[in-house]
């Protein structure tokens, strides 16, 4: 009679769970549809995970079954549930011999009764159990879920669901994240002992954890191990080889700070992330981010894509949970040879030498002709920019407390480039330390598409969060110039034009403008625009834009793609003192290579979502800046610059013989060093500075453009030339345009013999 009043009892209770009487009974859709909430993937061209978005522990990749090694369900199911294909959700045996052994003759090492499927329901719809009691009242709930999760899904599919769910620590969540961390594979490239180990973790991956308790790991490795072979997945010989086999790792953590293109997928976060521009939200000194922000959102589709988007289910996209994938433009073998390149010219060699140069600087990092009150000005700027300042004045402490606080000595970490040191120091004098680190960003686009395949902020991102590459604005020097010789080639100048090589005073109203000039060369003589060019001649620079108009200059620079809305419309702006990013230079750069085209950049080709479905695409951007003819005389122009100017090292020191065209800039007193250039098929650029423009070399043999910046696309271009599968061949060459009049070969030819002085459209302002 017991009996039977015990098996009434638990009928009514599983039914009165079922109807949703007690406990929590999941909707039908949620059991249709239990896993929802995946890490967005951002993948490289050739075919590359480059990283992922996620909140924290739900950094999950949904994996097919198909891609799942068939060694880590063997293990799974020799190890969690051997007779998973032949129940229905509830092992009875397995149930009863847990029951027995374990509640009644507390034999811990009985084994427990759950089903892959009841561990998969725990994992979906249970909360962490506070006390044995809610653990119980726990488990008949699970077990009902777990009849309902194999009315709706086959075995294969249960399989899949609980190796994507499951958490593997370090933030791997579900068995890509988990192979991609401990081993740096594919799940369906894990060896077996590979397998096992993941699966070992899954009785409890604290206790079993590989990096913390290798040992132990290892001895649960070989109890799955054990397993297979008496599920006859594995023979006698083969578990014993394995077992000897020792505990390898291949430890990556999954951390949006680490892996390549840390700089791009930031900037790329930010842009798919971004909400419509509100000028409240902006600060009253943030008139230009709210200017371009406000043009981004009405003119670029990537820009803000998550929140002018819809799901499935009616609400914004959500990066971080609605596994989405996005085509980058990037490519992981370029991205690699730009950090690379970053890495060994930067790092490696200019931060080495910067070093020696401060030594003996009293005002170290800063430069050596300072006073002491400027130097004094520059630190107190820091220090009330920090962090820590802002948080210690927000929390109501006085001056005196923080400037105490400053001075006193810590233990601290602080960034090298060899790996983190332990030091103790105090928080001014850190401020100091990290100033005497140079920062660069370069990027690498495509001239054709716009794509952007290579992208590097700064020098490490996790200690310098500052990118730039596509956000910091520096002064372009004599990266300026191609837009004045652009405009004046739009204008009726050819390259062969003459101008007077000698030092002209300029009356603008009532004052008067002077330009220096650093290079010696043919003074007095009367030179071409090709050689003015070639040789970064600030005279020749001068008279050119005598003959035009700066307001014309700047709108120019404006339609190439440059957004800062603060560029002065004077003569001396065609010296460079305007603010440009690396990513607007680079973009407006492809413009001559591409007949008068600008390319803007692209970053991403299309999204798919969680399904595999294709929800957007992204297609070149192109925008008309110069006339065909105009555009190819400056291609002409810019060869000259690195055949027999400024850039010439890039053949005589890199030897690389493709044909480019190009531009160095240096700004004064070597505080911003560039290159910009570009080949038929790529364009680039390049720029290393201080933090402040008051942390700079002193010597230019290290401090110019041509030494600063240009090598790291030398280093760059060998190293693709390197990789015949990129497609990029030092063989091709520059093909004038449709429309194109201008014959540059014969041209050149006949300059060695011809002096003539064309003059500028009459309609122009002289």
């Amino acid at each position: 009679m017991l009996l039977i009043c015990g098996i009434i009892t638990s009928i009514g209770i599983l039914l009165s769970i079922g109807l949703g009487y007690v406990g929590y009974m999941p909707e039908m859709q949620q059991l249709s549809n239990p896993v929802d909430k995946f890490a967005t993937q951002v993948v490289s061209t050739d075919g590359k995970l480059v990283g992922t978005y996620s909140y924290g522990a739900t950094n999950r990749i949904f994996t097919e079954y198909d891609s799942i090694s068939p060694d880590l369900v063997n293990a799974l199911i020799a190890t969690e549930d051997e007779r998973f294909y032949d129940h229905s959700g509830i092992d009875i045996k397995a149930l009863m011999r847990a029951i027995i052994k374990r509640g009644i003759l507390g034999q811990k090492n009985a084994g427990g009764g759950s089903t892959i499927t009841q561990q998969l329901a725990k994992q979906l719809y249970s909360e962490r159990a506070e006390s044995t009691m809610e653990r119980l009242m726990q488990k008949p709930i699970e077990w009902m879920i777990a009849l309902e999760l194999e009315r709706y899904y086959t075995k294969e599919e249960i399989i899949t669901l609980y190796l994507n769910y499951f958490d593997f620590l370090h933030n791997a969540v579900g068995i890509k994240t988990a192979s991609r961390t401990y081993f740096n594979k594919d799940p369906n490239n894990l060896t077996i002992e590979e397998a096992a180990t993941l699966v070992g973790m899954c009785k409890n991956p604290s206790y079993f954890n590989p990096i913390r308790s290798p040992e132990r790991t290892q001895q649960r490795r070989n109890v799955v191990i054990d397993q297979m072979y008496k599920s006859g997945y594995l023979t006698a010989a083969q578990s014993d080889s394995i077992k000897s086999i020792p505990l390898t790792l291949n430890f990556h953590r999954v951390d949006h700070k680490s892996g390549i293109g840390t700089y791009f997928r930031e900037y790329l976060r930010q842009v798919l992330m971004a909400r419509r521009p509100v000028r409240s939200d902006y600060a009253s000194w943030q008139n230009q981010k709210y200017y371009e922000d406000s043009l981004a959102w009405e003119n670029d589709p990537l820009y803000g894509w998550c929140n002018k988007n819809l799901n499935r289910e009616g609400r914004p996209y959500n990066l971080y949970t609605d596994g989405l994938k996005i085509y980058s433009t990037l490519d992981s073998r370029m991205q690699e040879a730009a950090e690379q390149s970053v890495f060994e010219h930067v790092t490696c060699y200019l931060q080495p030498a910067f070093e020696r140069e401060q030594a003996g600087n009293p005002n170290r990092p800063y430069y050596r002709g300072l006073s002491p009150k400027q130097v004094a000005n520059d630190i107190d700027r820091a220090k009330r920019q920090s962090e820590r300042y802002v948080m210690m004045k927000k929390n109501g402490h006085t001056d005196q407390e923080i400037e105490q606080a400053f001075k006193e000595k810590i233990e601290m970490t602080v960034y090298s480039p060899h790996g983190d040191i332990d030091t103790i120091m105090s928080p001014l004098d850190s401020l100091r330390y990290y100033k005497g680190y140079l920062h660069t960003g370069f990027v690498c686009m495509e001239t054709m598409t716009g794509d952007v395949k290579a992208y590097v902020g700064g020098v490490d991102y996790t200690h310098f969060r500052y990118d730039m590459a596509g956000q910091g604005r520096r002064q372009v020097g004599s990266t300026i110039k191609p837009f004045l010789y652009a405009l004046a080639m739009d204008n009726g100048f050819t390259p062969d034009d003459l101008a007077p090589n000698v030092q002209q005073t300029y009356h603008i109203g009532n004052q008067t403008w002077t330009p220096r000039n650093s290079g010696k060369s043919r003074i007095g003589e009367m030179v071409t625009l090709r050689w003015g060019l070639a040789q970064s001649n600030n005279w020749i620079s001068a008279w050119l834009m005598n003959q035009l108009d700066p307001e014309m200059l700047v709108t120019l620079i404006h339609e190439f793609g440059v957004r800062n809305n603060n560029i002065p419309a004077t003569m001396s702006i065609c010296l460079g003192a305007a603010e440009i990013s690396v990513l607007e230079m680079v973009s407006a750069y492809t413009a001559f290579p591409m007949g008068g085209m600008r390319r803007a950049p692209r970053f991403v080709t299309r999204i798919e979502d969680n399904e595999g479905n294709t929800i957007a695409e992204f297609h070149p951007d192109i925008h008309n800046v110069l006339s065909p003819d105009a555009a190819w005389k400056m291609v002409t122009l810019m060869q000259g610059v690195i055949n027999s100017g400024t850039g010439a090292r890039m053949r005589s020191r890199y030897n690389i013989k493709s044909e480019m065209a190009g531009k160095t800039g240096t700004t004064n007193d070597n505080t911003d060093g560039w290159f910009v250039g570009y080949t038929p098929s790529l364009a680039y650029g390049a720029w290393v500075g201080g933090d402040e423009r008051d942390v700079h070399f002193a010597s230019m043999s290290y401090g110019q453009g041509a030494a600063a910046a240009l090598p790291i696309a030398a280093n760059f271009l060998k190293r693709i030339y390197a990789i015949p599968a990129l497609g990029y061949s030092p063989s091709e060459t520059f093909q004038a345009p449709l429309g194109a009049r201008y014959d540059a070969q014969a041209a050149q030819t006949d300059s060695t013999t011809t002096a003539t002085t064309s003059t500028p459209d009459a309609s122009l302002p002289i």
